[in-house]
């Protein structure tokens, strides 16, 4: 492609009639005033939009105009330009051609970065315009920040060459600092955790070296490795910012704290433990903007969704929410909540921790340093005259008995406990100790659950199954059509993964007269033949095969669901 020309932007869009010549005189007075570029003040000012400034310069060139949000990224062509001269020259490289090699512009007249995006890949360069705000959002989307983070580990390397003693030091002088590395590092880290849906940050010091992984639906990736003085440096100042002791590193310790990143607000739970080389330190990022905690969106079946509204507008019983750590239980209890959250209504919570803060509940902290337990909180609440109280988990038969008292006696109560289906809860709670006559009538339905990663829409492909995901369809009694499943190539949008966010996969037990009275039995065999009569094609792993056969999910994360549920 021939050298582009450089461009008057302020004629061109006056030509283009999309600003008139007095519109112009004031922008570029506005832009003398400011510095700023005469396109950003246009855009600024909401007297022309990028998109329409980009078409322009496109027809004026006879180049394309790419929406970067819609079209993908060549691996190859990142290879080509890292992340740091990318951002240097505001391009984004785009694809490699037979004849060269396609970039994404803002500013397609800037010579100078054409002549260097020449120089520094050795091919012919082919442009197209794209906005300056797809721009940036794809530096964070493709390039991950991986470099840029390194950039600022080695760093604070380089200012902690000197012992704890320099360490301290250099911690609290930088404290106040916004420039300081381990400042730069700490919000870097967040951001790009954020930019790829991390749901936890792991900060994992080893012999010789730091290991920093994200866990990304459901699976840990390595972001990054550094030396280990980083993970000194880390572990203070995450200490200091959460409220812990910097003097203890025998004792785990657990904190918490408050970030806004991108305009979108945090809450960080900070969790440290001590290992043979230095204090390993997990974050769970939680959004606090609740934007997962509408029943509407949690993707319970449309039927079992009419079913459990039904079932949370009685004014008393028993729900509880079952499945292992991270499935989920969380974001359906606080839907749940949220959807009773009424200005007639009173709601209180005791949890350990409180995860998410909703406005109008009343929260408790569990606190076992000063003997503030599940029950004793759960008894103290009860004097409060609550319409609705979630119990975090029951833990002990004394929760599980004040928790089915207080649905026995006027109250909605939910909580959770840790089992693989909805058809052994029952069951369960009454091996803790909870009465089977308490059982069989306060409890009205169990709700199961299980997170399985979607299939990535922008690499998802057709799917023959493999002998063992068959094995799994003729036991589910579905081998018969094989078409319409899906699986993930794997591309740029998704890291190579196949997959790109979670959903969850349910299974709800209501209690019926004929389950109270099998509850009410001793042998409890009996009322798992009769619950899993009543579930049958309704279990998790029927809703997880109904995923698989929509191409939202995997045949392979679907078998995987069914399997923990037969555990």
């Amino acid at each position: 492609m021939a050298r582009p020309e450089k461009i008057r932007l302020g004629d061109l869009l006056v030509n283009e009639g999309l600003i008139s010549s007095a519109i112009l005189d004031t922008a570029l007075t506005e832009q003398k005033k400011s510095g700023r570029r005469l396109g950003r003040v246009l855009v600024d000012s909401m007297l022309v939009t990028e998109e329409a400034i980009g078409k322009a310069l496109a027809r004026q060139l006879n180049v394309p105009f790419i929406d970067l949000k819609q079209s993908p990224v060549d691996p190859a062509a990142l290879k080509l330009l890292p992340e740091s001269p990318a951002r240097r020259l505001r391009v984004m490289p785009l694809k490699v051609m037979a004849d060269g090699l396609l970039v994404g512009m803002s500013d397609p007249g800037d010579l100078f970065a054409y002549d260097e995006l020449a120089r520094l890949t050795n091919k012919d360069i082919h442009v197209a315009v794209v906005t300056e705000s797809d721009l940036l959002t794809a530096y964070d989307r493709h390039y991950r920040r991986t470099e840029e983070i390194g950039g600022y580990a080695k760093e604070l390397e380089q200012s902690l060459k000197g012992g704890d003693d320099t360490l301290l030091e250099a911690l609290n002088a930088e404290a106040g600092s916004l420039d300081a590395p381990v400042v730069r590092l700490i919000q870097t880290l967040f951001e790009d955790a954020l930019q790829v849906r991390a749901s936890d940050i792991h900060i994992e010091p080893q012999e010789k070296k730091l290991v920093i992984r994200f866990r990304i639906d459901g699976v840990l990736h390595v972001q990054t490795e550094a030396e280990p003085t980083v993970a000194q440096a880390l572990s203070m100042r995450l200490k200091i910012i959460s409220g812990l002791d910097i003097s203890e590193k025998r004792l785990p310790q657990d904190g918490r704290f408050h970030l806004t990143i991108k305009g979108r607000p945090l809450d960080i739970r900070l969790s440290t433990l001590p290992t043979q080389h230095g204090e390993s330190i997990v974050m769970r990022l939680l959004a606090t903007d609740g934007g997962m905690l509408d029943l509407q969106r949690i993707g319970m079946p449309e039927a079992m969704l009419a079913r459990y509204q039904s079932i949370i507008s009685r004014p008393n019983g028993l729900v509880l929410v079952t499945g292992p750590t991270g499935s989920g239980k969380t974001t359906t209890l606080y839907a749940s909540l949220n959807t009773l959250n009424k200005v007639d209504s009173k709601l209180i919570t005791v949890e350990d921790p409180v995860e998410y803060r909703l406005p109008g509940v009343m929260q408790v902290q569990v606190n076992d340093k000063i003997d503030m337990s599940f029950s004793r909180a759960l008894r103290s609440i009860l004097r409060q005259d609550p319409d609705v109280v979630l119990i975090g988990e029951m833990r002990d038969a004394e929760t599980a008995q004040i928790g089915l008292r207080a649905a026995l006696t006027g109250h909605l109560v939910f909580s959770t406990l840790h089992t693989n289906d909805a058809a052994s809860t029952p069951v369960r709670l009454i091996d803790m100790g909870a009465p089977r006559f308490m059982v069989a009538t306060a409890l009205q339905a169990v709700v199961a659950q299980r997170l399985v990663r979607q299939v990535c829409w922008h690499c998802g492909q057709p799917h023959t199954p493999t002998p063992h995901e068959m094995n799994w369809l003729e036991s589910m009694g579905a081998a018969a059509d094989t078409s319409g499943y899906t699986e993930g190539a794997g591309c740029q949008q998704c890291n190579h993964t196949g997959y790109r966010g979670r959903m969850a996969v349910y299974e709800m037990l209501e209690m019926t007269p004929a389950l109270a009275q099998a509850a009410n039995q001793p042998d409890p065999r009996e009322f798992l033949t009769v619950a899993r009569q009543a579930m049958a094609g309704r279990t998790l792993g029927h809703h997880a095969l109904a995923l698989a056969r929509s191409g939202k999910t995997s045949l392979a994360e679907a078998a995987k669901v069914s399997n923990q549920g037969d555990e």
